[in-house]
């Protein structure tokens, strides 16, 4: 998590980058998930913005801290795909 001082400012982009970096290329990881609630629109965009597929939505999965059920939202990357998300990830960050 990310104060909201710091969202949209790319440290998400970089942070994500150097851990899937770390995935796919030392630990050889086939595929990276994420997983969000599927009410915060943020998260969901930047997970979208990472190059992440969304995979499907888990109809309530987890109980919030208010003991509402909740559906999360699954994103991976895979392994094949990481060449053309490293790179959009090379080139956002170089804006």
């Amino acid at each position: 998590w990310y104060a909201q001082k710091t969202q949209r400012t790319g440290i998400n982009t970089e942070c994500k980058y150097l851990l899937l970096q770390h995935a796919f290329e030392t630990l050889d990881c086939i595929a990276v998930e994420f997983r969000t609630n599927f009410h915060n629109r943020p998260s969901r965009n930047a997970i979208q913005r990472l190059g992440a597929k969304q995979d499907g939505i888990l109809r309530n999965h987890r109980i919030d801290d208010h003991g509402n059920l909740r559906d999360t939202v699954v994103y991976s990357i895979l392994n094949s795909e990481w060449p053309t998300v490293k790179t959009s990830l090379q080139h956002m960050m170089k804006r």
